[in-house]
């Protein structure tokens, strides 16, 4: 298996920065558009979780927009094979430490790369060696 195909992950990093764009616009249709349309689809949020897209487009209909200036930190993306790879970031917002951690595992489906699981968390104590 070949680990980080430069055209890999360079598919992958283009789906992450439009994954991205659809976040900050608050845009709820688009950001689910890159989940897998299954009821195995898992994303853990900061105070929430949804088990399944369905769960994910009613809970993300609700949601308020991200504070301004949201801004990633040390985003990577390492990818196995053709058709597998997971993207990490620190995030934080104008002003502000970068904070929170993201993780996404995305494949690559018949539709195109698609987050078949997702988790994003805020450590409670904090993080040394963050700039």
């Amino acid at each position: 298996m070949e680990i980080d195909r430069t055209e890999v992950v360079a598919e992958v990093t283009a789906a992450f920065a439009d994954y991205e764009r659809a976040l900050v616009d608050g845009d709820a249709d688009r950001i689910c558009a890159f989940f897998w349309d299954s009821e195995r689809t898992v994303r853990f949020g900061l105070a929430d979780h949804q088990y399944g897209l369905d769960e994910q487009r009613e809970w993300r209909a609700t949601q308020p927009p991200l504070p301004a200036g949201r801004r990633l930190v040390d985003p990577a993306v390492t990818t196995f094979g053709r058709d597998l790879a997971v993207v990490t970031t620190r995030f934080g917002y104008a002003g502000g430490m970068p904070t929170g951690r993201q993780t996404q595992t995305w494949v690559r489906l018949p539709v195109g790369w698609r987050i078949v699981t997702a988790h994003v968390s805020v450590p409670h104590c904090p993080v040394r060696g963050i700039s």
